[in-house]
């Protein structure tokens, strides 16, 4: 993540009109931190259902219900963050518990 924010540095030198004010530059440094971290948890719940969902198309019961605790844990650890809103999340489990019972 600090290299990250490093190359955000070069690159705001070159492209992007840097800010004067003390206070502002904090701001974009804190903003780009914040963007990163909110795209890594959002790409990690995304890749948890991408896999609880193969493992549901495979049919395979077992699985997808040892599964689904974990899923759903990803899911609220992105609520706490601050990452997805609490109805979205309920919204994101509630279509998984029902793709689950589906199953044969």
């Amino acid at each position: 993540m600090i290299e990250l924010l490093k190359n955000f540095n070069d690159t705001l030198k070159g492209e992007i009109e840097v800010p004067n004010i003390k206070s502002a530059k904090k701001r974009v440094l804190v903003t780009e931190k914040k963007t990163i971290r909110n795209r890594v948890v959002k790409t990690q719940v995304k890749n948890a259902i991408k896999k609880f969902l193969a493992v549901v198309t495979t049919g395979d019961k077992e699985a997808a219900t040892a599964m689904f605790p974990s899923t759903c844990s990803v899911i609220d650890g992105a609520v706490s963050k601050g990452v997805l809103k609490k109805n979205t999340a309920a919204n994101k489990k509630s279509g998984l518990a029902k793709k689950l019972n589906e199953m044969e």
